[in-house]
């Protein structure tokens, strides 16, 4: 820890997930002064998100598979010498002259005790995750319709369910994950709606083998899904949620390869909550804001350009997890690894572990190519838009429907979500867009590949900040 305000750390690792836990652990056990800063009050991210000590859960363990890993990365932590700040919510990196960087926070809980607080560091290692993608269908706004990774949030760190009688439903492994959680909680899990098809895995024969475990946790979520009964619906989609003051059903519709409704095929489910996601989209503004180069992944969205050791095209700016493109956790946990090495061997010239970074390569390039895999199996295709009704809103913000978005698009000519939000509000509200983004963009193309924009936007700020902590002089965290 630097022994004074002035004096800036080596590495500040915005993020305090697997990958920056990771990532922090390493860099600090090499010698550098680290930080690691995260919006929630806890270490873990969203994998390892777990009950608040006030909870007095007893076995937190129970609501996770490989637990013993993360124990082991936040016992590193504890008793290393990285400089912790929970309840920071970074809004922006800047480069100060030289090579130091200053990272932008807001502390704090909701309320009077927000303040702005900046870090100054020699480097950045940027681990912030992924959020869900959405696609809209009539009746998505209904109380009890929460994200299928939100439902999991819920029980893994309030140990509350979104309802008694739970549909999952999207595209994706994470809706196995979500529906073994909730029926081994206790929910009545009636289906697992799937968009696609399990069998796509099988042209990626190779991938497969190359990574047994994966396979291992697919057949453990569908033996306990065999368990409690649930039944898999493959190849469909839930096209409409039934309700007046929340979730009372579900439409069920088979959907053709192209994910248009085969018509006819429709049939209710009674539930009352559903729980619904369609793969996860790299959060990646704080990287684009900073210039950092992108690629397109194999399912549409954008992640950051890296290279063998993790580093952005901008110097002094590292990235490991999601943000590189979406991969599971011990993917992650390789890379924040392999990131702490890297800012240690450039900032204090620690001799480089060629075995070990050798090995952390093999074990990533394996992971990645199952992801790319996962990635194509579960790709959104155009036809989900055949799901929407002109008065369908898309944008629950601003409560924009299709037809605005459609009219915006024939009439006035916008075919990006950009002209899109000038002309209608779409995506200008408090989510900035994380919840309607990919749809706004697919319905402005007339097509689209998923919804996602050629290229990500770039925005001054990653998150929403008051403009009364803008106005404020920050305070130098010591």
């Amino acid at each position: 820890m630097p022994d004074s305000a002035s004096e800036p750390f080596d590495l500040t690792v915005v993020g305090a997930g697997c990958a920056g836990l990771a990532g922090a652990v390493t860099a600090s056990e090499l010698g550098l002064r680290v930080c690691i800063m995260d919006g929630s009050g806890q270490v873990g991210g969203q994998f390892f998100r777990h009950p608040a000590p006030v909870l007095g859960a007893r076995r937190p363990q129970a609501l996770h598979h490989d637990w013993s890993a993360f124990a082991t990365l936040r016992q590193r932590l504890e008793t290393g010498d990285t400089h912790r700040l929970m309840r920071h919510h970074v809004w922006t990196v800047t480069r100060e002259s030289g090579e130091l960087w200053t990272v932008h926070a807001v502390a704090g809980a909701d309320g009077d005790e927000e303040r702005p607080v900046r870090v100054r560091t020699r480097a950045v290692l940027l681990a912030t995750g992924a959020h869900e993608r959405q696609l809209p269908f009539p009746g998505w706004t209904l109380p009890g319709v929460v994200a299928a990774g939100g439902a999991q949030a819920m029980l893994k760190s309030a140990l509350v369910l979104p309802g008694k009688r739970i549909v999952v439903a999207g595209s994706g492994p994470l809706l196995l994950a979500v529906a073994a959680s909730l029926a081994a909680a206790g929910a009545r899990v009636p289906a697992v709606v799937e968009a696609t098809g399990y069998l796509r895995y099988a042209r990626h024969a190779r991938a497969l083998a190359a990574n047994p475990h994966k396979v291992l946790e697919a057949a453990i979520h569908g033996a306990s899904l065999l368990r409690h009964r649930v039944r898999p619906h493959t190849r469909s989609a839930v096209t409409a949620v039934h309700g007046t003051d929340r979730v009372e059903a579900v439409t069920v519709s088979r959907i053709d390869e192209d994910w248009r409704p085969v018509p006819g095929t429709g049939r209710r489910i009674m539930c009352d909550a559903l729980a619904v996601g369609h793969g996860l989209v790299p959060q990646i503004e704080l990287a684009t804001a900073l210039g950092c180069a992108t690629r397109r992944t194999t399912d549409g969205t954008h992640a950051l350009a890296l290279d063998g050791l993790q580093s952005t095209s901008v110097p002094g700016v590292w990235a490991a997890g999601e943000t590189g493109g979406v991969g599971g956790w011990q993917l992650a946990c390789v890379e924040g690894e392999l990131a702490g090495r890297a800012a240690a061997v450039r900032l204090r010239g620690t001799p480089m572990d060629a075995a070990r970074v050798r090995e952390l390569r093999r074990r990533r390039d394996r992971m990645r190519a199952f992801a790319d895999a996962m990635a194509v199996a579960h790709t959104p295709h155009p036809g989900w838009t055949d799901w929407l009704g002109d008065d369908t809103e898309v944008c629950r913000c601003e409560e924009v429907t299709a037809r605005r978005i459609r009219e915006a698009a024939a009439d006035l000519g916008a075919r990006d979500a950009r002209t899109v939000k000038l002309l209608t509000r779409a995506g200008m509200g408090w989510c900035q867009g994380r919840m309607c983004g990919a749809a706004v963009a697919c319905l402005a193309a007339g097509a689209g590949d998923g919804g996602i924009p050629p290229s990500p936007e770039r925005r001054p700020l990653a998150v929403p900040v008051p403009l009364r902590v803008l106005g404020s002089p920050a305070e130098a965290d010591d």
